[in-house]
């Protein structure tokens, strides 16, 4: 790292507040923020995991096998830490290889994707929630210790979110005590799965069980898709890659066919529903217990996606502090282009965000860990609001924090374009989560079905879970006060809206059945505001819990605490003025409010402008982990934007043989 930009010197020694509190509150504490350090340390400070040559310069082919090589010696690496016993750290736990395989320290080591990563965040947890004692003994610690290698095969190439629809057959034959799995159409094919192209030798797979002549719908079943040592094929497994695509091109997606291919019965996860030997079925007792693997990745996908955006923020935030450009006043020199209050209001909800996401996050990871517990003692009351939560939040995280990292890599201008940025590939990861583990627009009608249940519950009187309390007060028809401002009142207002927009849509549909629509089509003629029903429901609880959270914080200094406060303010008006409409139409917001409103944005543009390098500071992402020409922490970009030029192949010769193979005789032809 060469002498710090000095703009961005200024920016640090102006800001109000010392960096390392918001690092401290960001991980959670500060052993937190030692423990990530320590990890970083020993894993970053290993060569082997270090590029060479930029991966935008190898082949597909290449850039599969130098992911293998890396992720290898990256779980070579968390075994020595389990041996060690390092103290304070969970290394036994799934969460924890995501963060070394799937978040940012993992966006270091691969920065396209990992094609090992679906065996410990889906081929475990599913193992680990569907299977028996007895099958988690054998299965898990095989897994465990990478004796086999698994992944998480259920979308198909003709059907995704809509697992109901799912194509392949498993048939029990209680004669040989096995199951006999087929892939009857084209559109059968598994599609999609992580490591299933080359990588995987088992998979868990979702099929439709077929016992006794009858169809039982979806279950999952472990099956062995490679030889353990040959990593050959297995009889009847059709198997290879899907090919490239918009990012996460070192994930090794693939696909999966079926013909004949018989496993032992034993190889059904039975926790929840069971094939006895004779082929009896055993019914679990919900059927929503068979989700349990998609809902922790929903939930932990709100996290990652959080890690993304500040990621991208940070990248954004450090190049407006070091790229000057244009005038505002024509006898002044150029100012930094974070001075322009059209740059601010690219970067800074965006910024907000961050923190509106991981309290979101946090709080529903805390919610998640206290329904499974609830699950394993028999208790299913919460989970349908956790499924819905999930739901939602995956949904509008995701969209959000995609368009986000759009906005500030064209907030980056010209140079946000380039690879060297990073912008591009963290846009792909990104963007990827609004159709993997659902499909957003699904995942919202999921949402709104629950929402629709609580509406009609609350006007009937009824209790409410904790995140739809909210309805039981609106749906009495008892008005907001006048608009003050404030942010309860603001928080409020969010609710009326979600309420509002919820009782019309309940009122909408109900209207088209007694109209003589049958109530399918019903709900899919009112799909549109159904799916807007549930993204306010979604946007009042982020404001919600990021509004309660750093209001009732404590341990913050007064000016950390106050820029926190300004965060969530913006954020909160943010998406105010977004949807103004919906406001003026629900909430207590009349027109004679809105410059008030708009005046007050402005004003926290203003007063986080100061601050805003301080506040990515505060994120503390190494420059290994940003990978990028813009955003690393001395802010030499023009330096960093020439040197990484120069790594390309093109630039290892001053003429390139094209030259003389097409060029010259094209030049001496065109000159006769």
């Amino acid at each position: 790292m060469g002498p710090v930009n000095p703009d961005l010197q200024r920016e640090r020694e102006r800001c109000s507040f010392k960096s390392i509190e918001l690092t401290h509150f960001w991980d959670g504490s500060s052993t937190r923020t030692a423990q990530r350090h320590e990890l970083e340390d020993f894993f970053l400070s290993d060569p082997l995991l270090h590029d060479k040559t930029p991966a935008k310069y190898k082949s597909h082919k290449e850039i599969y096998e130098d992911a293998i090589m890396k992720g290898c010696r990256a779980i070579e690496k968390v075994q020595q830490l389990q041996e060690s016993g390092r103290a304070g750290m969970d290394v036994f736990s799934f969460v924890f290889y995501r963060q070394i395989l799937g978040g940012l320290l993992g966006s270091a080591i691969l920065k396209d994707g990992n094609p090992l990563t679906l065996h410990f965040v889906m081929f475990i947890p599913a193992i680990m929630g569907q299977g028996t004692s007895d099958q988690q003994g054998y299965w898990i610690s095989r897994a465990w210790s990478c004796n086999i290698i698994g992944t998480y095969a259920q979308t198909e190439l003709g059907h995704g979110t809509f697992i109901r629809g799912l194509e392949t057959t498993a048939t029990y034959d209680p004669s040989t005590k096995e199951f006999i799995l087929n892939s009857p159409t084209l559109t059968s094919y598994k599609w999609w799965p992580g490591g299933l192209g080359q990588t995987a030798n088992y998979a868990v797979v979702v099929a439709q069980l077929y016992t006794k002549g009858e169809c039982r719908g979806i279950h999952p079943f472990i099956v062995q898709l490679r030889q353990e040592d040959t990593h050959e094929p297995l009889p009847g497994i059709k198997i290879g890659e899907i090919g490239t695509k918009l990012g996460m091109n070192a994930t090794n997606n693939g696909f999966l066919g079926f013909e004949n291919v018989r496993i032992p019965r034993e190889n059904m996860l039975m926790k929840n529903s069971k094939v006895l030997e004779d082929g009896t079925y055993v019914k679990a007792p919900s059927d929503k217990l068979t989700y349990g693997t998609m809902m922790f990745v929903r939930v932990v996908l709100v996290r990652d996606i959080a890690s993304y955006l500040s990621k991208a923020a940070t990248i954004a935030v450090r190049y407006s502090a070091v790229r000057r450009q244009s005038q505002i006043k024509p006898d002044e020199p150029e100012p930094q282009i974070m001075d322009y209050v059209t740059q601010q209001y690219k970067l800074f909800p965006n910024l907000a965000a961050c923190y509106a996401f991981r309290i979101s996050a946090d709080w529903i990871w805390d919610m998640y860990n206290n329904v499974t517990a609830e699950l394993d003692q028999g208790e299913l009351e919460r989970l349908p609001e956790l499924h819905a939560l999930a739901c939602c939040l995956k949904a509008v995280a995701s969209s959000d924090a995609a368009t986000g990292i759009e906005q500030l890599r064209l907030a980056c201008g010209g140079h946000g374009y380039m690879d060297a940025s990073n912008l591009p590939a963290t846009y792909g990861l990104v963007t990827a989560t609004c159709t993997y583990e659902g499909e957003n627009t699904v995942l919202l009608l999921q949402t709104a079905r629950y929402l629709v249940k609580a509406w009609r519950q609350a006007v009937s009187g009824q209790r409410l879970p904790l995140t739809v309390e909210y309805l039981g007060v609106l749906s009495r028809g008892i008005k907001q006060q006048r608009w003050n401002n404030t942010l309860s009142c603001i928080v409020t207002a969010h609710q009326a809206v979600a309420a509002g927009k919820i009782r019309l849509a309940t009122e909408n549909m109900d209207q088209r059945i007694r109209a003589g629509v049958s109530p399918e089509d019903a709900w899919n003629q009112t799909s549109i505001e159904l799916a807007h029903c549930a993204e306010s429901h979604c946007r009042a609880f982020i404001v919600m819990r990021f509004v309660e959270t750093i209001m009732n914080l404590t341990s913050l200094s007064k000016e950390c605490h106050q820029v926190l406060m300004q965060l969530c303010e913006l954020y909160s008006i943010y998406w105010v003025l977004q949807r103004l409409g919906d406001f003026l139409r629900f909430s207590c917001l009349d027109t004679k409010d809105v410059p008030v409103l708009q005046a007050r944005f402005e004003e926290m543009l203003a007063a986080i402008r100061p601050n805003a390098v301080g506040i990515v500071d505060g994120f503390d992402i190494r420059d290994e982990i940003l990978a990028s020409a813009l955003g690393a922490y001395d802010g030499n970009v023009y330096m960093r934007l020439f040197e990484e030029a120069m790594k390309s192949p093109l630039n290892q010769e001053s003429v390139n043989q094209s030259f003389h193979k097409y060029l010259k005789p094209f030049l001496l032809k065109s000159s006769l």
